[in-house]
């Protein structure tokens, strides 16, 4: 399961343009967070097509980076958030993205983006031991 991180300007539309490419070519977006500084931003989403997504991204002339995901469940309180961030940063593991992508139970299961995904993997395996 991949990510992909878009590069976009600060500006109106341009979140509607990803988005409008990506549809096009009948891909669901079915994960999106992102956010801005200054004059650019970016934003993390996940497809239910992968290839298309990347053929549509690359149509599009979008600057993008495609990045394996590592999905962990955290319990829904407080701290859970932090600690497992934590756990990732004590392993040397740098966090580029993550996105809420559904329940399971009343625990939240969490998309992270990470520049070491079989080491989160690995954090996350043991934190659930």
């Amino acid at each position: 399961m991949n990510a992909f991180l878009v590069d976009l300007e600060n500006k109106p539309g341009e979140l509607a343009r990803v988005a409008e490419v990506i549809a096009a070519k009948g891909v669901n977006i079915t994960a999106v967070s992102g956010s801005t500084c200054g004059s650019s931003g970016r934003v993390a989403l996940m497809a239910s097509d992968d290839a298309a997504t990347r053929i549509a991204l690359g149509e599009a002339r979008c600057t993008f980076s495609e990045m394996e995901v590592t999905v962990a469940t955290l319990i829904h309180e407080p701290g859970s958030l932090a600690k497992a961030c934590r756990r990732l940063a004590d392993a040397g593991v740098n966090v580029e993205a993550l996105m809420p992508i559904g329940m399971q139970g009343s625990d939240v299961q969490v998309a992270f983006v990470t520049n070491e995904p079989a080491k989160a993997r690995e954090v996350f395996a043991h934190a659930m031991a």
